[in-house]
């Protein structure tokens, strides 16, 4: 138990979890793509070899806790010990059934579908097809589009039952998971998922609150603005003028991202100055020809092209034969060069941005691929999140002109609209974004007992997000497990930090890339200067704490919440003055 008895297992640890992590990836993909009990079976088993691998290497790093050691073989053996989301206790059995647990419910989600009622043919008032069941696809498809709140808040019903069966098995998961992370030396896995960023677990979640609290304002005064105009919409029975808007109205399934619901939201004379989603069905377009075009960006920047088998390999559209996991996600299944996406791409506005962002995900993983295993990874989680997102910053009129969707830049009487329409989405999530771990957090560490599950779900999103469930909701429910990062265990701080750190990027790549204008207005395709600072701090992967990494590219060493608020400045002045006779808050 010495430095060099400490360098030799770190070597012979990444070899061996690098091997399994493989098959994990492989196998993971086929249950994501094709979701059958075989394909369950299959990723269960793997991810219970891997889990057992990581516990076993984990436990062996924790012995060494008392060794004098460089920082840099410390911060290997302190990753080794967090590598796994959810631990299992050195026990065999505890291991299988954590992964068999884990695959369960992902699979529950990815097949889930809601049924309005087989018996009967339409519904009159809602034109519904009784008969027919429907995919959370076709089911976003049409909280986007639809404006019938009764059809709106049927199908906020209909989703969240595939969820109750799930909770048992997510209580089971937490006490297997606490105990694992209490062999590692943990309290428990709120302290274990807090401590990952380089600093201590309590500071982290203070440096969260305290970014929440400089964009706060923003966020009330858009929650504001948004409750008056769907009360002007729908009247006073369905959307209150005052208090808590009623989650069904926004557009989107958990209310968490509000851009559907642009066209209620913004004033006669606001008019958007392009429609994403008309420009690229009008182009031709083929959802390839989409990915495509990302990719184009990526190499504008110096990027290297996505290799052969990106294309022959990625799930690009939903297939008509089987079942699979639509959530947008990017995969690299070998380490190296064997990067995918996996997609039910839409020709619309939304999903080019989201093309764009999973393709952020892909060429960081690419180019930080000759790190050793440990450090092939983000400089923290939410790097990785906002890495494509600083990028589809950059989908501004000026880029969109560039690659011929656009023929005219519109003037900059259009910001305003332009701007609203990105606040409805990133604005609107930030209070969500941070909301889904601190119900996680309070879950892990005992202070909301699985009896109060769901009361604790909507005390968080009432107080953060203004927003209430438009029916009564019980213990007998379990809406989180509504939302696919709770029964796919994706930590979801990583998204909250990624909404702050890309504005942060953006703001820096812009000064790089020498624009003087508005930051809403700043695209850095084809910029040189822009892509290589961007091309240097990603290659470092996670070799250097994170705040190394966000110097290298800022200057600064702190998250900084200033640049979002600078980006949304007019659009703030504006809501201002919007909501100066509004009672605000709820």
């Amino acid at each position: 138990m010495d430095a060099e008895g400490a360098k030799a297992f770190l070597q012979s640890a990444q070899d061996r979890l690098e091997k399994v992590a493989e098959e994990v990836s492989h196998a993971s993909w086929l249950a994501s793509t094709y979701i059958n009990v075989d394909s369950q079976f299959t990723e269960a088993l793997a991810v219970e070899r891997y889990t057992g691998l990581a516990v076993e290497l984990a436990q062996e790093a924790a012995k060494f806790d008392d060794v004098q050691l460089d920082p840099e073989t410390r911060r290997m053996l302190t990753m080794l010990k967090q590598g796994l989301v959810f631990p299992a206790p050195n026990d065999p059995k505890l291991t299988a059934e954590l992964a068999q647990i884990g695959s369960k419910m992902q699979g529950m989600y990815g097949a889930g579908k809601y049924c309005p009622d087989e018996s009967a043919g339409e519904d009159s008032a809602t034109g519904e097809d009784k008969g027919k069941c429907y995919t959370l696809t076709e089911m976003g498809q049409m909280m986007a589009n639809s404006r019938d709140p009764e059809l709106l808040k049927d199908l906020w019903v209909g989703w969240r039952k595939v969820s109750p069966p799930m909770k048992p098995l997510y209580e089971r998961q937490v006490e297997i998971g606490n105990a694992g992370a209490k062999e590692l030396g943990y309290d428990n896995l709120s302290v274990m998922w807090r401590s990952k960023y380089d600093m201590p677990a309590d500071e982290f979640a203070a440096d969260m609150d305290n970014q929440w609290g400089k964009v706060k304002p923003l966020y009330e005064a858009l929650h504001c603005h948004v409750r008056a105009k769907l009360n002007e919409h729908y009247g006073d029975e369905v959307a209150p003028a005052s208090g808590k808007i009623p989650a069904h109205l926004l557009g989107n399934m958990w209310a968490q991202q509000w851009g559907n619901v642009y066209e209620i939201v913004k004033d006669d004379d606001m008019e958007a100055p392009y429609d994403l989603t008309k420009l690229v069905v009008d182009s031709g377009m083929s959802e390839k020809d989409m990915v495509k075009a990302g990719e184009t960006f990526f190499t504008s920047l110096g990027f290297k092209p996505l290799p052969e088998t990106f294309w022959e390999r990625s799930q690009f559209v939903q297939p008509r034969d089987r079942d699979v996991v639509c959530h947008a996600s990017a995969w690299n299944l070998d380490g190296q060069d064997d990067i995918r996406i996996k997609m039910c791409i839409n020709k619309t506005g939304e999903d080019l941005v989201t093309i764009h962002h999973e393709l952020g995900h892909n060429f960081y993983q690419r180019i930080y691929n000759q790190q050793p295993f440990l450090y092939k990874e983000g400089a923290n989680d939410g790097f990785h999140e906002a890495v494509g997102d600083t990028i589809a910053l950059s989908i501004t009129p000026k880029y969109l002109k560039q690659i011929g969707l656009l023929d005219e830049i519109p003037g900059e009487e259009k910001d305003i609209g332009y701007l609203m329409q990105q606040a409805l989405d990133k604005i609107a999530f930030l209070p969500f974004g941070l909301l889904v771990d601190k119900w996680r957090w309070q879950v892990f560490n005992g202070e909301v007992a699985p009896g109060d599950y769901n009361k604790a779900w909507w005390k968080l999103r009432e107080e953060y997000q203004g927003i209430e469930a438009p029916v009564q909701r019980s213990e007998a429910n379990f809406d989180p497990g509504a939302k696919y990062h709770i029964p796919g265990n994706t930590p979801y701080s990583r998204y909250f930090l990624a909404h702050i750190q890309q504005y942060q990027f953006h703001r820096a790549l812009c000064e790089a890339a020498g624009e003087t204008g508005p930051l809403h207005r700043c695209s850095i395709f084809k910029n040189d200067a822009a892509g290589k600072k961007l091309r240097n701090m990603l290659a470092m992967g996670a070799s250097k704490p994170w705040p190394d990494a966000m110097e290298a590219l800022t200057g600064q060493r702190e998250l900084d919440a200033s640049a979002i608020v600078d980006y949304f400045q007019p659009l703030m002045a504006y809501l201002q003055e919007q909501n100066k006779d509004r009672q605000c808050g709820w």
